[in-house]
């Protein structure tokens, strides 16, 4: 019924594939300087604020969600849907998603879990109100510009107004999940988590555009999820109900998953279609290179049933290294799993934020999700340390980004070759294999994987000239101490990092 209303509204395309494409304006990725959280008692002491986490007065949020709001009832239609975020029935969040646009409650619905039952009676209901024809004034409502994500705890409601990009929705609504969990003693994360054939199921941490779709939607495992979890004693639950994949040069033959996944009850963000026969062309960023598709997770064969699992026995940090330097794969202790945690050192992919002007450009987020994540990085990492102990998974860090030199003359590791590293991480090949240690990187890699090139394993030794590496290997040292002086925490974490 929702993809009819797309249509008949012209809101969107329908496709040969039978999907639904749509276009989101100037903004084409999220808008971090837009995103606000109401400063209040819940709030105030919990919060790591700064320029991620910048503060709200809730008398200006009363004001504002009453102005959106009538806006929204004068507009004269509008879509409601009541929805859970979270798939444990003890930890999830009921919320009620009210949209202009068709095709905005389409997204909710297969980001978010659609109940068979819903209870009304519930205390903790949230309340999503999505208006994207609704202009912000910046000197009257206090945002930053035309428009505005605002979290309000205490009001248990998020004002998304201005916006067209539907990721900001739902990347409210775990951003919620992350702040209210750890209360409970659940470790909240930003990373895919899938099973394999064996029952055993890993976790891919990482920003988007590492890999953390792409290598948990494997043809021969079962997903989980592939963005937002939780990890309990017992437990990883998905928080959503469908998938959000980057699809720019999507082919069948790397990502089966994704691309069978792209039919009926999926819609596609920024994606350049042929106007006569309505197929898409995934090589085309005309419009921007974070295009993207949103589909259930019924629209997969290979989903794991109840959407959560056991505990982790794997655990991956995917980094996306411009820099060339980082080896393909390390393996880390526990102290080294929380430095890197905490690091969080990857690219940030421009075209995923408004405002970036070069497509890949290297960054430190902490929990490999800091956008998402309000309380202070050392809570992540604690819980994460725990976790860990308590239930002995193993750690490694994978650099899906650049090889024998850094971004512009090197080349992006190929995903066929990752995804034969991680079936030897997740085999347990690699506890058996031989290794080696590199000093000043203070990370040990292994020297042999079968069927891939000990030259791509040693970082060093992919390079043409070793010299040019060793001065990118500590220009990527420098970038690791600077990053972690903001940090107060132990030196036998500091001491597991670069030397």
């Amino acid at each position: 019924m929702l993809a009819e209303h797309v249509v008949q509204r012209r809101e969107g395309n329908l496709l040969a594939n039978g999907a639904i494409a749509v276009t989101t304006g100037r903004r084409t990725g999220r808008s971090p300087k837009d995103r606000f959280i109401v400063l209040d008692d819940i709030t105030r002491s919990t919060v790591d604020w700064g320029t991620i986490n910048q503060p709200f007065e809730p008398d200006a949020m009363d004001v504002l969600w009453s102005r959106v709001q009538n806006f929204v009832d004068r507009s004269g239609s509008c879509y409601r849907g009541l929805m859970h975020v979270g798939a444990h029935p003890g930890h999830y969040l009921p919320v009620q998603v009210t949209t202009q646009f068709a095709w905005h409650q389409m997204f909710a619905s297969s980001l978010f879990l659609v109940p068979e039952t819903f209870n009304p009676e519930r205390r903790d209901i949230w309340q999503i109100l999505n208006a994207p024809r609704f202009v912000c004034d910046p000197s009257r409502d206090g945002t930053n510009s035309d428009g505005t994500v605002i979290v309000d705890f205490s009001g248990k409601r998020v004002l998304v107004a201005g916006m067209h990009y539907a990721g900001e929705m739902k990347k409210a609504m775990f951003a919620v999940l992350n702040f209210l969990l750890p209360d409970k003693d659940i470790l909240p994360m930003h990373c895919s988590a899938n099973v394999d054939a064996n029952g055993k199921v890993a976790l891919f941490f990482g920003l988007s555009g590492t890999g953390k779709t792409t290598l948990s939607s494997d043809p021969e495992c079962l997903l989980i999820g592939d963005d937002e979890h939780g990890w309990g004693t017992g437990t990883v639950f998905n928080f959503e109900g469908g998938c959000y994949a980057k699809c720019i040069n999507l082919n069948h033959e790397t990502e089966p998953v994704i691309y069978d996944a792209i039919r009926f009850g999926a819609l596609l963000e920024n994606v350049v279609i042929d106007e006569l026969t309505r197929v898409p062309d995934y090589s085309d960023a005309s419009l921007t290179e974070n295009t993207r598709a949103c589909y259930p997770r019924d629209n997969i064969k290979l989903c794991v049933p109840d959407n959560r699992a056991g505990e982790p026995e794997t655990i991956i940090f995917l980094t996306c290294d411009v820099s060339g330097v980082l080896p393909p794969v390390s393996l880390l202790s526990l102290e080294g799993a929380a430095y890197h945690f905490l690091s969080g050192y990857t690219a940030q992919v421009g075209s995923t934020v408004v405002g970036a002007t070069e497509p890949f450009t290297s960054t430190f987020s902490a929990g490999f999700g800091a956008a998402f994540l309000p309380r202070p990085p050392r809570v992540y990492a604690e819980l994460l340390m725990r976790r860990i102990n308590a239930f002995g998974a193993k750690v490694y860090l994978v650099n899906t980004g650049w090889t024998g030199g850094a971004f512009g003359t090197g080349r992006r590791m190929s995903i066929p070759d990752t995804r034969r590293i991680i079936n030897a991480v997740r085999s347990g090949e690699l506890l058996h294999a031989p290794t080696k240690h590199l000093p000043e990187l203070n990370l040990t890699i292994p020297t042999h994987i079968d069927g891939i090139d000990p030259q791509i394993l040693d970082p060093r030794a992919g390079w043409n000239n070793p010299n040019e590496y060793d001065t990118a290997r500590s220009a990527l040292i420098s970038k690791f101490k600077d990053n972690f002086t903001k940090f107060d925490i132990g030196s036998n974490i500091l001491e597991a990092g670069p030397t």
